[in-house]
Order: structure tokens, then C-alpha cells, then sequence
């Protein structure tokens, strides 16, 4: 028997493809997308997939990603895809990119940082030790960070 997975098209907005399987409200919570907007959004979770295993695809309605919210991307779902769909076509592809240093994308996890002292207003700056599993470690106090939290301290 052969299953089929429908999920309608938008006319206007963002699809974020090849998200980890189970990652997708993850994606929503660090994108700041809430149950309260007004945009629609759909979800397909732990979808097969070749590449992967499993994926999440996020579709958007009527909102395009700016490049800060695709650096933030970045710390989740680095091999994501995002296209920006106009008038019910794809109308361009945007880049998620897991550079080596993130500046200004979340703030350090650890408390006592140089960053958090409001009399320095220094860049927020993290280094990519390593993609997989993601590891990062701050440039001024040099803790590695605790990923979750970095993601509930996105900027």
C-alpha cells in the first residue's frame, strides 16, 4: 500500500526543508513564530528521508526569513533548505550557513561573561569548534556553550 503525505502549497512565504527529524518546533520557538501570529504555518514532521534518515519541513505563510534569523537557522538546522516562494512559485533559494565564528547571533550562555556587563557593548561573537554534534565556544570567556541555552538566548 502506498501512503501519501499532501500538504498544500502557499502563494506567498518561506518553506525550511531537510530540518532534523523532530527539530521543526525548535525551529518555530528560535524564530520567535508563536501560536498567537497571524501568519499560518505548517508542519511535517519525521518525514523519510534519503539524505537524513528523517526531516521536518516548516512552511510559512506570507513572512520571508532575513538573513539574521537564517544565521540562527544555522545553529539548528544547518543543512537546511529555504526558499522563498512568491505567487506560488519558488522565487529564490536562500543559504543556511554554519560560518566559523557566529557574531552577533546569541548572546554566551555563561553569566559572568564580558558581553553580559552593559558598560561593554562588545559584538556577541561564538566560535564553530565543530558542526556535528554542534559545538561552540565563546571568543572572550572561552566556555563552550550549552546549546539548548544558546538557543533560548538567540538575539
Amino acid at each position: 500500500m502506498t501512503e501519501m503525505r499532501r500538504v498544500t502549497a502557499i502563494c506567498n512565504g518561506t518553506v525550511i526543508d531537510h530540518v532534523p527529524g523532530g527539530q521543526a518546533l525548535r525551529v518555530l520557538r528560535m524564530l520567535r513564530i508563536m501560536g498567537s501570529q497571524s501568519n499560518p504555518v505548517s508542519l511535517v514532521m519525521k518525514v523519510p528521508s534519503s539524505k537524513h534518515g528523517s526531516k521536518d519541513i516548516i512552511k510559512v505563510e506570507d513572512r520571508e526569513l532575513t538573513q539574521d534569523e537564517l544565521d540562527r537557522l544555522a545553529l539548528i538546522a544547518p543543512a537546511a533548505t529555504v526558499s522563498i516562494i512568491r505567487n506560488f512559485t519558488v522565487a529564490e533559494k536562500r543559504v543556511v550557513e554554519l560560518r566559523d565564528e557566529m557574531v552577533n547571533v546569541a548572546r554566551c550562555t555563561f553569566s559572568n561573561c564580558i558581553t553580559h556587563a552593559d558598560r561593554e557593548p562588545l559584538p556577541h561573537r561564538l566560535k564553530v569548534l565543530a558542526a556535528e554534534p554542534l559545538e561552540l565556544r565563546c571568543h572572550y570567556c572561552g566556555r563552550t556553550q550549552d546549546i539548548e541555552a544558546l538557543v533560548e538566548n538567540l538575539l
